[in-house]
């Protein structure tokens, strides 16, 4: 992606260089599991440092403070810049529809970080925090989504899953998220998952209609980095990994068929309305 001399926002707060505090010891395969289930996690990553602690007898470490290398520095400015287009790119089109768009903030964290929403670990993966309004995330997870997950990686990979973050704060803006927590109320658990889901998938279009505005500055294959980060996370593709069995009822991300399909459908209309993935997920 061409990002190199180009605005950054100044909505970052980089806090890797702070001390991790309290971190999960031995996290292993549990905290791999929570990783799994959690990517993407819209608004679960609230949950996730706690459980960790009480999943491991509350064993906790310090993590001392460490300098940001030079890959650190250029890493965080990246991380800057697609910010930067987000917040572009959403005020306008909020403007186009008589809204108001409103910044996020944007953590980068190491080892563990408290939100508005609760501790949490980088095992979460990178979420969203309606309490506060801030995308968490920590830079490693992207190591693992190649290593682990086997996702090809690539800068438009990490933007791919800034942006999708963002998509849940457009969708805490809109009111949609609170919504479909209403909606879930009195559900079965399928389908209360089925809303989950629709959730996820459209925070998944609003991704593709960011890259849409912003195709200018893609170079040739950035699409295919984020189409195989999403293939890598779709709910079927982590379940057929984890334990060799697919349970479509406990889906809450939705497969990686759909999370690639919603992410294609908003690259290709850059249109907001056709994110009708709450009518078409049943």
């Amino acid at each position: 992606m061409k990002w190199l001399g180009r605005r950054q926002s100044d909505n970052v707060e980089d806090r890797r260089g702070m001390s991790g505090g309290k971190v999960a010891v031995g996290g292993g395969v549990i905290g791999i599991i929570i990783l799994l289930l959690n990517v993407f996690g819209g608004e679960t990553g609230q949950v996730v440092g706690s459980a960790l602690e009480n999943m491991q007898g509350g064993q906790t470490q310090t993590e001392a403070a460490a300098p940001l290398s030079k890959e650190d520095e250029e890493m965080g400015n990246f991380v800057r810049v697609i910010l930067a287009d987000n917040e572009d790119i959403w005020s306008k089109i909020f403007q186009e529809n008589g809204m108001t768009y409103k910044n996020p903030k944007l953590v980068l964290f190491r080892g563990s970080v408290n939100t508005a929403c609760g501790g949490a670990s980088s095992a979460s993966g990178p979420f969203y925090c309606p309490g506060d309004q801030k995308v968490y995330m920590d830079l490693g997870f992207f190591e693992e989504l190649k290593s682990k997950f086997g996702a090809k990686g690539g800068d438009f990979a990490i933007a791919y899953v800034i942006s999708h973050e963002i998509g849940h704060h457009v969708q805490t803006l809109l009111g949609t998220s609170e919504k479909m927590r209403e909606q879930q109320e009195g559900k079965s658990e399928a389908e209360a998952n089925k809303l989950s889901v629709a959730l996820e998938l459209q925070a998944d279009f609003y991704a593709g209609v960011w890259a849409h505005f912003n195709e200018k500055n893609l170079d040739t294959g950035d699409i295919e980095e984020a189409l195989s980060a999403a293939n890598a996370v779709g709910d079927d593709a982590i379940q057929g990994k984890m334990s060799g069995q697919v349970v479509p009822d406990s889906f809450t991300h939705g497969t990686s068929e759909q999370r690639m399909y919603w992410f294609k459908k908003g690259f290709k209309s850059g249109d907001i309305k056709q994110g009708t993935t709450f009518e078409e997920i049943q």
